[in-house]
């Protein structure tokens, strides 16, 4: 057995995973260079449905290729922010939600989610997932708008109706150089 611990999106997608079956829809809020996409198509299998949102082209390229390589064709690429889930995915109907919170790995740093943005895009999650169902956002605090971005969306999280969402936060409290933390909320049925 890995120590999944040690790698942190990892223990987030396993965590989201198990909220997730064949044929469901699920959203991949910020699609990055693909990895999550690929994990949640294959996970709904071919009757199920991704949406990956991003701004970034490239983004976009890096993502259109993995599901290529794949063999992946149940995604659904929309280049726009995940601000804008609600005009493409009904309301309560997504299994999941899934957020890598930062910048595009291996792009520019300079283009990074956001505090507003990330929260708005959350209370958008938080509509599209079913009773049941679960948003996993994984946060770096690391870049310029990080640690902002954190504070903001554990501030709204905390704030959260306990009788609607359970909300779970995971945080590397002896790791150096700011690990990936872990936000789970899931919708109670």
């Amino acid at each position: 057995m890995s120590n999944l611990i040690t790698r942190t999106t990892e223990l987030a997608m396993s965590v989201t995973l198990t909220y997730i079956k064949p044929g469901d829809t699920v959203v991949d809020a910020t699609c990055g260079t693909g990895q999550d996409t690929v994990v949640l198509a294959r996970a709904v299998g071919s009757e199920g449905s991704v949406y990956a949102f991003d701004i970034q082209r490239n983004a976009h390229l890096l993502t259109e290729a993995r599901l290529k390589t794949h063999g992946i064709s149940n995604v659904h690429l929309i280049m726009k922010s995940f601000v804008s889930m609600s005009e493409h995915i009904p309301e309560r109907s997504a299994a999941a939600v899934v957020f890598n919170l930062g910048y595009l790995p291996g792009g520019d740093h300079s283009i990074t989610t956001t505090a507003d943005t990330t929260v708005e895009g959350l209370e958008c999650a938080l509509r599209t997932i079913r009773p049941g169902g679960i948003v996993t956002v994984v946060m770096y605090d690391g870049h310029n708008e990080g640690a902002e971005e954190k504070a903001s969306v554990l501030e709204w999280a905390e704030a959260l109706d306990q009788r609607r969402y359970h909300v779970a936060y995971v945080s590397l409290l002896n790791q150096k150089n700011h690990p990936p933390e872990i936000l789970w909320i899931t919708k109670k049925a």
